[in-house]
């Protein structure tokens, strides 16, 4: 089992930076960030596998956003530079399935929110 927590959301305005941690117990394979505006669907923001590190990122968080983990504590981040608007939502942590039939892991999410 996996479990994942999330901190590090809050209020900032257009332009600003936070930097979102999600701690982990249990060893996952691939973790990822996902994100929810109100009245949306949750949308895959960034992932990164936990062996080798490497990332990837949906195409309205490139250059702005950046996804890391440390493998010896166990924690994973979300660097958010250049913060709009659009970017507020309930962001939650999620852990992949690590074998057939295993299914994903989320966290209860942490609130960022952008204004102008």
């Amino acid at each position: 089992q996996v479990k994942l927590v999330e901190s590090g959301g809050g209020s900032v305005h257009t332009g600003g930076s936070l930097r979102l941690t999600c701690a982990i117990s249990g060893l996952p394979l691939d973790l990822s960030w996902w994100r929810q505006g109100l009245g949306k669907e949750r949308d895959l923001v960034a992932s990164i596998w936990w062996d080798d590190g490497r990332t990837s990122y949906a195409d309205s968080v490139k250059d702005r956003f950046t996804i890391s983990r440390d493998k010896e504590n166990y924690l994973m981040y979300l660097q958010m530079d250049a913060l709009k608007p659009e970017d507020t939502a309930l962001y939650y942590c999620n852990a992949g399935p690590r074998f057939s039939g295993e299914t994903s892991y989320w966290g209860h999410g942490t609130q960022v929110t952008v204004s102008a």
